[in-house]
C-alpha cells in the first residue's frame, strides 16, 4: 500500500477514534448510562470487534490500532451500561 493511502487511513482512524474519547471519559466519570441504548452499544462493540478482525486479516495498521482503542472504550461503556443500567 502506498504511503499516501496509509496516511489517509491513519488520519481517518485517529479522527474517528478521538471523537469517541470524550463520550467514554464522560461515561466513565459519571457512571451515568441511562441515556445510552444497551442494544446499540452491544451491536457497536461487536461491530468494532469485527472491524478489528478485518484489519488484522488485511494487516492494516490504521484499522488495527484505531479499533483496538475504540473496542476498549466501547467495551468499557458497555460494561458500565450492563452494571449501572
Amino acid at each position: 500500500m502506498s504511503l499516501a493511502v496509509e496516511l489517509v487511513g491513519f488520519a481517518a482512524a485517529t479522527l474517528t477514534t478521538l471523537s469517541f474519547v470524550p463520550q467514554a471519559i464522560k461515561t466513565w466519570r459519571s457512571r451515568d448510562t441511562r441515556a445510552l441504548s444497551l442494544s446499540m452499544y452491544a451491536a457497536f462493540t461487536v461491530g468494532v470487534g469485527c472491524w478489528l478482525a478485518y484489519g488484522l486479516l488485511l494487516g492494516s495498521w490504521p484499522m488495527i490500532l484505531s479499533n483496538i482503542v475504540t473496542l476498549t472504550l466501547a467495551a468499557m461503556i458497555l460494561v458500565l451500561k450492563i452494571r449501572h443500567g
